[in-house]
């Protein structure tokens, strides 16, 4: 029950006030944030709400009206009854002061109208009356939620209309006894005719030849109708980058007369042929950074796209456009000597969708790449890659590829001496040398979530395998086999509080070589498994997780020897284990842009088979700001890590000749203060 009283006299003549607060009490079926949409009175915004920052005079002050809020417990009402709650009453709480309104919505739900008993008829033969009903929107038991009922009746209509029935309905009808509070409720089908696609209609396309578009099409004449494929074919063509608009329907409103089947409408508007891109920022390990690219749509027909791209990075602290940046603006890098050059990486290439099948795609490209890892390893490569991808945007795509290169990785030479005993300068160089290497990768990834920037319900899983052998024209040195497995769960606790969880496990199984006499497994540095950094385990900088050798420069002249800064280089493992699980929560302060992070992340980086290894996972919890934009959520940050330095032995290299000499274990230190123990991590996008 609901009354609205008359206005007092003189209502209108009241002065303006201002919305300073908003609340609901008593609610538990429907949430605040719904309740909140559907009324019309609403809370002015933070900056007009908050004590704090309210005397800076910005942000939108919405303004009470007497009528409208009288409406509201109406609205609420409605919204309740709906729901199922028929026996819902409103009350209001409203405090003024001054030209200030404080407002607060008292509810008393009572016990909802239960839906006792669901009907489904016409339907008998056509569907999988038990499945579908497991599958409804209402259950029998459920509030009789009017809008959920709607809903079910749309997915009786989906069912039928992806069996054939293209003209498909059904028909609702519900009886509820208040007294009672109990609902019966009926879906009865009008199927229609079954039929097939008779012809596939295309309209719009002018440059495009339509023989292309129909390649690309998952509707095929004489197969049954499904709406279904209509909706994959329109996200097919959407992803050809062709067309800016896409619409695919029936043609025909009604049924055709007879059996003959029925007509799809492809209705196309052609985008630009030809796109140009370009880019310009700064990172904290690439310094300043530029890229462009340019993209040819239907490049010789058959919905071809080339796309060149080039991209530039270390500008301003590697040679040849070394500025002495590493002084000031890049003082991350500072001591980074894998920063030294330009990172460059130029590629061509050349993607053919619906190859050989509308659900598949291919891919060949050539590349020219100079890239460095920070503090781990140096890439220079020129080759080209070769893809297939199965079941191209569908809920399992497979891709299969073969990559070939000719290049060489170099690293820190302390590196190959501890991993692989080669410490002599003759056996390093000639593991650094420039080599073939040739793989063959197979990617698995499954799943589905609600955002791509910033999922909040939902899973993905990615498996990589990866075989590296003479077999497939890699060199002898470059024989391994490498597997990946990737977990990523998100689960809603509400509108904007999002509890998720990734695992990430990783081994790779080198095949045994010879050098300087004695046998050793060797895997190129850019192929070993790192840990660390801000979407790995955030209480170590970026791949400072797992083993490490310590170095330091000596400089002897004459009796007089000077010694360097020691300095840490990771030597990565074959085996990888991190996990994170975050809570995502939305602050007092502007919650719908900025939110607040609270996580726990572990891992650890293994050498198998090296006695020396570290042991036993890291564990380091954090909390966080995350800014949303456009480009997602803009991340800051700060995670406590409470354990010493890692055990690692510590070498002098001679700057004059290489030549290296290990002194001694570094025994693990913690560093003293507890700011020091707290890491800054600093990226754009989520975690996972």
């Amino acid at each position: 029950m609901f009354a609205v009283a008359p206005l007092p006299l003189g209502a209108q003549q009241e002065p303006e006030r201002v919305v300073r607060g908003l609340a609901f009490e008593g609610n538990h079926a429907i949430d605040d944030y719904t309740l909140s949409t559907a009324i019309v009175t609403t809370n002015s915004s933070t900056f007009a709400t908050s004590p704090f920052l309210r005397w800076m005079g910005l942000g939108e002050k919405r303004t009470f009206d007497e009528l409208e809020f009288r409406r509201d417990v109406i609205r609420l009402v409605l919204l309740y009854r709906q729901s199922g709650y028929m026996n819902v009453v409103v009350d209001t709480l409203v405090q003024r002061e001054g030209g200030d309104v404080y407002v607060k919505f008292r509810l008393y739900e009572g016990d909802p109208v239960r839906l006792a008993a669901l009907e489904l008829k016409g339907l008998d033969g056509i569907l999988d009356l038990p499945r579908l009903k497991r599958d409804l929107p209402l259950q029998v038991g459920d509030p009789f939620n009017r809008l959920l009922f709607q809903a079910s009746g749309d997915t009786v209509v989906s069912r039928l209309r992806n069996q054939g029935y293209p003209y498909a309905d059904v028909l609702r009808n519900y009886d509820i006894d208040v007294a009672a509070l109990r609902a019966t409720a009926t879906l009865e089908a009008l199927p229609g005719p079954q039929m097939r696609v008779r012809e596939v209609l295309i309209n719009g396309a002018q440059e495009v030849d339509t023989a292309t578009v129909r390649r690309v099409l998952s509707v095929k004449p004489g197969d049954w109708f499904s709406q279904e494929q209509l909706y994959l074919t329109q996200r097919d063509l959407y992803g050809l980058g062709l067309f800016r608009s896409v619409n695919v329907v029936l043609a025909d409103t009604t049924p055709p007369p007879g059996d003959s089947g029925v007509r799809v409408m492809v209705r196309v508007i052609e985008a630009p042929r030809h796109r140009l891109r370009f880019g310009a920022g700064y990172g904290t390990l690439d310094c300043f950074r530029v890229q462009s690219g340019w993209t040819a749509y239907d490049f010789l027909g058959g919905a071809r796209a080339l796309d060149v791209t080039a991209q530039l990075s270390k500008i301003g602290v590697g040679i040849p456009t070394d500025a002495n940046f590493r002084e000031n603006v890049c003082r991350f890098l500072q001591n980074d000597s894998t920063s030294n050059y330009v990172n460059y990486n130029t590629t061509v290439s050349l993607q053919q969708p619906a190859f050989l099948s509308p659900r598949h795609t291919a891919s060949f490209s050539v590349f020219a790449e100079w890239r460095s890892e920070y503090r781990t390893y140096t890439r220079q490569a020129v080759g080209a890659n070769v893809a297939v991808t199965l079941n191209a945007r569908r809920n399992v795509p497979v891709t299969l590829g073969y990559s070939y290169s000719v290049g060489r990785t170099t690293a820190n030479p302390v590196v190959y001496c501890l991993n692989f005993r080669v410490c002599n300068d003759a056996d390093q160089v000639f593991l650094a040398n420039r080599r073939p290497f040739g793989a063959i990768t197979a990617t698995v990834l499954t799943g589905h979530v609600n955002s791509i920037l910033d999922p909040s319900r939902g899973s993905i899983a990615q498996l990589t395998l990866v075989y590296a052998s003479r077999y497939v024209l890699s060199d002898s040195l470059y024989e391994f086999n490498r597997g990946e497995l990737d977990i990523s769960r998100y689960w809603p606790l509400s509108r904007r509080t999002v509890l998720a969880v990734r695992a990430r496990g990783g081994v790779i199984l080198p095949q045994a070589i010879t050098l300087s006499g004695q046998s050793a497994r060797y895997i190129p540095p850019d192929q070993r498994f790192y840990a660390g950094g801000p979407n790995s385990v955030r209480g170590y900088l970026l791949n400072q997780l797992g083993p490490r050798v310590y170095v330091s420069d000596i400089k002897v002249t004459g009796t007089d020897t000077t010694f360097g800064p020691t300095q840490a280089s990771p030597t990565g493992g074959n085996t990888v284990f991190t996990g994170n699980l975050e809570l995502r929560l939305p602050t007092p302060v502007f919650p719908d842009r900025l939110r607040l992070g609270v996580f726990v992340d572990a891992g650890q980086v293994w050498e198998r088979g090296n006695p020396g290894s570290v042991e036993g996972l890291r564990v380091t919890p954090g909390v966080g700001l995350r800014f949303v934009t456009a480009l997602g959520p803009v991340r800051l940050d700060a995670a406590y890590n409470g354990y010493p330095s890692e055990r690692g032995t510590l070498y002098y290299q001679n700057s004059a000749d290489g030549s290296l000499t290990a002194v001694r274990i570094l025994e693990p230190r913690l560093p003293f203060g507890l700011w020091r123990r707290v890491v800054l991590q600093f990226a754009v996008g989520q975690v996972f």
